[in-house]
């Protein structure tokens, strides 16, 4: 069981304006909820306890509402951290929030819906870290029918050795569904010298080159809501899974 997730809802949402410059992209709603809030209930199904919401300080006021709303009828703790400047996927976490947890971490873009079975996740991590302690991630897998939208995963057996970003002639439909389970550890282990990190540039590719970097296709529903298109395709698809 992971019992803590990390949320990054800390974007500017330009792709979908001019509805963000009114309310942050994870608040944006879906059939009558916000987007983080379908992933935080989501998440307690699972049995996350805590869940820990990366912010822009501008969207203060409406994420603390969000918030105190959302508790009173989820079984969750939600902390928002606020980044001061922007820091990418990565930055906040390896700057600010990286002793917080001793036990792995899920986490989440909070631009995306998910109905994703987490305990396969959960179960390959678990696998790959009993095989070699230096196991540092793993990443939740999905098949898509437009990869070269996105970042394409190439795989030997349960190891990703490979990020093709966007490509032309994708090797395969797998692509990072942006849900990941990570050891905490890790983030001991970047370079601390920038302020702003991705994970998809500034730990992914090194992981994989060592072999330390995993991944769990999965089987579900999965939207992306970063753009309008997909946005209307969300709302009128979307369905609240039992997983």
């Amino acid at each position: 069981m992971i019992r803590h997730a990390v949320i990054l809802a800390g974007g500017s949402g330009t792709r979908l304006r001019p509805v963000t410059l009114e309310i942050p992209k994870p608040l944006v709603p879906v059939q009558g909820l916000p987007i983080v809030s379908w992933q935080v209930r989501w998440l307690a199904r699972h049995g996350v306890e805590e869940v820990t919401v990366v912010i822009a300080p501008r969207w203060r006021q409406q994420f603390t509402r969000w918030a105190e709303e959302l508790m009173k009828e989820v079984p969750v703790k939600i902390v928002l951290h606020e980044e001061s400047e922007p820091m990418g996927t990565m930055g906040a976490m390896v700057h600010h929030l990286r002793d917080r947890w001793t036990e792995p971490v899920l986490v989440t873009n909070g631009d995306e819906l998910k109905g994703l079975n987490l305990s396969v996740l959960v179960e390959k991590h678990l696998q790959l870290k009993a095989q070699d302690p230096q196991h540092a991630v793993t990443l939740g897998l999905i098949r898509v029918f437009n990869p070269s939208d996105y970042g394409v995963a190439e795989m030997e057996n349960d190891h990703i050795v490979k990020f093709h970003n966007k490509p032309a002639h994708p090797p395969t439909n797998l692509i990072n569904s942006g849900l990941y389970i990570l050891e905490p550890s890790v983030l001991h282990e970047v370079d601390r010298s920038k302020s702003f990190l991705m994970f998809e540039e500034d730990l992914f590719p090194l992981l994989a080159n060592a072999r330390r970097l995993g991944g769990a296709p999965l089987e579900g529903l999965w939207y992306d809501c970063g753009t309008l298109e997909r946005w209307e395709k969300a709302i009128k698809e979307w369905k609240e899974p039992e997983v």
